[in-house]
């Protein structure tokens, strides 16, 4: 990959290794609380500030809480390795809970020791995800080489993204599985593949990373992000209109992790179907992201984000109407489209953006919202559900037209042409 730093792969196959982990996590998590193998609340006629308590609600919930703490830690972790400048070592400490944590699901046997281990997977998390962004700007060699880091990078770690959801249902329905004399349960066993994922991320990084000299931010405390825009002419702040933009995008694609049994019924199949669905949106990253962050590095980032959301509000909404696997499996598909021209060319516009020192800062911002989105997809989605299939796919496709409105009005282009100005499109 010319151009592009050895380390960058290594970081990227780390990622993918851990993703495969949390991917895992999302498929089997909703099944475990479903399965009647683990005491989960009464939901019954139970409800909460209005709305009924469902199980998908409570798996919403579960699955959400990860995205809402470390979303809320990232600016933090990310001022804390800008001021330190220790990437590596934040990295392998949030490795380590994410596979120790990975380990205690097997030993709970109640929801809420589940929602603790949750929540404290979340702490590692917010250790691993700016920092390790961070270390792939600092790794960029110029801004006509941070789309494409940016976009091959994701493309490794959204591999193993879409390849746990595929093998994940499978793995649990296999079970029990003989270990060494012992019986261990389906969910064990995915549990156990979890814990695999997250070591071998943190043997990746801890052997094969050694961390450039890059210079400590001297940033004072204030963690607060702008919102309003210095230049001339713009009312907001693009970094923030970016972080807004992200945000609606995660939210959209997290809206069907929660709505497993409810779409098998509605299409009349299986649980495998439903994993390679989900799978969809990650493998049409898997093999744009590469070929899109490049292309942001020649021809601007603002026009492939635009491009982005055009698709993304239909694609999304789409998935609310369809009535068949295939056709399901075609939406998600064009919605993963969708989100590779938004990715990467967002992360790489915000990268420009940064000061000297402050990537970790300000890519935080993206990061924590994604991180946010992911988090509130699922619950939007148990909440909504009661409102009618539809409603869930609805709401986020407004969310992709209102991205689409920020970023056309609230962004310039942030790459240089080779003529040493900024190209701005549409501008005369």
């Amino acid at each position: 990959m010319l151009g592009m730093d050895r380390r960058v792969v290594v970081l990227a196959l780390a990622r993918m290794a851990d993703a495969v982990a949390n991917s895992f996590l999302i498929i089997v998590l909703p099944l475990y609380i479903a399965s009647g193998e683990l005491a989960v609340p009464t939901v019954e006629g139970a409800t909460v500030a209005g709305y009924p308590l469902t199980t998908e609600l409570l798996i919403g919930v579960a699955l959400s809480l990860f995205g809402f703490l470390n979303s809320s830690l990232q600016p933090f972790t990310g001022r804390l390795s800008d001021r330190t400048g220790r990437r590596k070592v934040l990295i392998l400490f949030g490795l380590a809970v994410l596979a120790v944590t990975s380990v205690a699901y097997a030993l709970v046997d109640g929801y809420w020791a589940l929602v603790v281990i949750r929540a404290i997977q979340g702490l590692g998390g917010a250790f691993v995800i700016p920092t390790t962004i961070a270390l792939v700007d600092d790794l960029a060699q110029g801004d006509d080489e941070r789309g494409g880091n940016f976009g091959v990078f994701n493309a490794f770690r959204l591999l193993g993204f879409g390849f746990g959801p595929i093998v994940a249902g499978s793995v649990v329905r296999a079970g029990p599985y003989r270990v060494a004399g012992a019986e261990l349960s389906g969910f064990d066993a995915a549990f156990g593949v979890a814990v695999v994922g997250a070591l071998v991320s943190f043997a990746l990084v801890s052997l094969l990373i050694e961390e450039p000299d890059v210079a400590t931010s001297d940033a004072g405390d204030d963690l607060s992000v702008s919102i309003r825009a210095d230049a001339a002419g713009r009312l907001l702040d693009p970094v923030f209109v970016l972080g807004i933009g992200t945000f609606f995008m995660a939210v959209s694609i997290a809206l069907y992790a929660t709505l497993q049994e409810p779409v098998n019924a509605r299409l009349d199949q299986g649980a495998r179907w439903f994993g390679v669905q989900f799978a969809a949106v990650v493998i049409a990253n898997v093999v744009l992201q590469g070929p899109i962050g490049w292309l942001s590095d020649r021809i601007g980032r603002k026009p492939l984000i635009v491009g982005g959301l055009v698709v993304l509000a239909p694609s999304v909404l789409a998935q609310g109407l369809v009535t068949t696997s295939w056709s399901m499996l075609f939406v998600r598909a064009l919605h993963g489209v969708a989100v590779a021209m938004v990715f990467a060319p967002a992360l790489a516009a915000a990268g420009d953006i940064a000061a000297e020192g402050q990537s970790g800062t300000t890519l935080s911002v993206l990061t924590m919202a994604f991180g946010f989105g992911t988090a509130v997809g699922p619950l939007a989605s148990g909440v909504l559900f009661g409102y009618g299939f539809v409603a869930p796919f609805a709401f986020g496709a407004v969310l992709a037209v209102a991205a689409l409105a920020l970023v056309v009005t609230q962004v310039e282009e942030t790459l240089e042409t080779a003529a040493g100005e900024t190209a701005v499109p549409g501008d005369d």
